[in-house]
């Protein structure tokens, strides 16, 4: 079993639920443990001399929350907002963000030993940022590993 994908779940059998999302074309989850909420409020104050893949911040009831473009951070060009796109707050290791999704998908349950490694070709690109891939009957879904995205974005601030 890849290392990474240890990091998303803990090896187990039963039942996992992944909120699901895409960014660009494709199809991403979240395990929905760590997942907050899902907003549509994407008009954030821009923060000066900030990365590119951070938007910007937003105050969702009186908490400050940075907004990060999940699909700057995967290598896919700038997020175009438009009435699709959603700020989905996640938490991981205590630390709580939103990333800029294009649009909401459904919630997908699997089993857990359904999750299956990496690709060779997307374990080569991203692998810190996915825990693995779920086969669903008309697309595939990978598992986003929130923890590893946050302390990635957290070590280049």
């Amino acid at each position: 079993m890849n290392a990474v994908m240890n990091n998303v779940m803990p090896v187990s059998s039963g039942e996992v639920e992944f909120v699901t999302f895409y960014v660009s074309d494709m199809l991403l989850g979240a395990e929905i443990r760590h997942v907050e909420e899902i907003n549509r409020h994407v008009e954030v104050t821009p923060v000066a001399n900030a990365p590119q893949w951070v938007r910007g911040v937003v105050n969702l009831r009186g908490e400050v929350v940075t907004v990060l473009d999940l699909r700057q951070i995967l290598g896919l060009g700038r997020t175009d907002i438009d009435k699709n796109t959603r700020n989905v707050v996640v938490s991981a290791d205590g630390e709580r963000v939103g990333l800029l999704v294009n649009r909401i998908a459904d919630v997908v349950k699997t089993q857990r030993n359904e999750i299956k490694p990496l690709p060779a070709n997307l374990a080569a690109a991203n692998e810190e940022y996915f825990g693995g891939i779920v086969e669903l009957e008309n697309e595939l879904l990978a598992i986003l590993n929130v923890a590893e995205v946050l302390a990635v974005t957290r070590d280049e601030v």
